[in-house]
């Protein structure tokens, strides 16, 4: 599809796009350093759901220093709800289809690939360093390989086991990083990660009237998890050159 709106991505794999750009498109009417804090009033944190930036630009006084911001393409998404009008309706469907394609398998492995080439390159010419190193980045690769090759939908004790942990802990994990809440007996995603196809509530029927209703995660939400995890310092077993048992 056509770039209605230019974007990027940083070195985690996040895509963004510049703050002024979206204000730009959406047609918005107030100057943009007095709009922006008021869609930052919406909750939103800087250097979580974007960063500021500067950039030299002349004018007729002479160089000054234009003030911009990166933002995930969640934040964007939101403000362009927040306009609730036609430009904002058409930037968020833009949005929402770059990213359906930007996390598609095919492209999560690609980039996985990319960036072992990238480290990889950058490693010094000494045979017995670069021979360590890249035996060391390989696993980081193995696991999207691995992942992308499942298409069955898991349990999270089943991506607990994938750290050595408990269903229990990684439960909480995930709750205490503003992931999911409880809500009797399980456990849902809040609203800002439920229409991103991580989870399938599943029904298990006991009897004529019991049930039991559970959730299980899809393979693109066990990747979320690897993603959120790693911004944590916690990695999968298999990045530790050791399989869980």
């Amino acid at each position: 599809m056509s770039q209605l709106i230019p974007t990027q991505s940083n070195e985690q794999g996040n895509l963004l796009v510049s703050g002024r750009d979206l204000h730009k498109f959406l047609e918005v009417g107030t100057r943009y350093n007095v709009w922006f804090p008021r869609m930052v009033e919406y909750g939103f944190a800087e250097n979580v759901d974007f960063i500021r930036v500067t950039q030299k630009c002349d004018t007729l006084g002479g160089e000054q220093e234009m003030v911009d911001h990166h933002l995930r393409i969640e934040m964007a998404k939101e403000i362009c709800m927040i306009q609730r009008n036609e430009k904002g309706r058409q930037a968020r469907q833009y949005f929402l289809d770059l990213e359906r394609k930007w996390n598609s398998p095919e492209m999560v492995i690609k980039r996985a690939h990319e960036y072992l080439e990238r480290k990889v390159a950058m490693l010094t010419t000494d045979n017995l360093v670069l021979a360590q190193q890249v035996n060391e980045l390989k696993p980081k690769a193995t696991y999207y390989d691995m992942v992308l090759q499942n298409k069955s939908l898991l349990s999270v004790s089943k991506i607990a086991k994938d750290y050595g942990m408990s269903a229990i802990k990684l439960n909480q994990t995930l709750h205490e990083l503003g992931i999911q809440f409880k809500q009797g007996d399980i456990w849902l995603l809040y609203a800002k990660y439920q229409d991103r196809g991580y989870t399938q509530t599943t029904t298990h029927v006991i009897d004529a009237d019991k049930s039991r209703v559970s959730t299980k995660w899809t393979q693109k939400g066990r990747l979320f998890i690897y993603d959120l995890l790693k911004q944590q310092g916690i990695l999968p077993l298999i990045e530790h050159g050791e399989m869980a048992s």
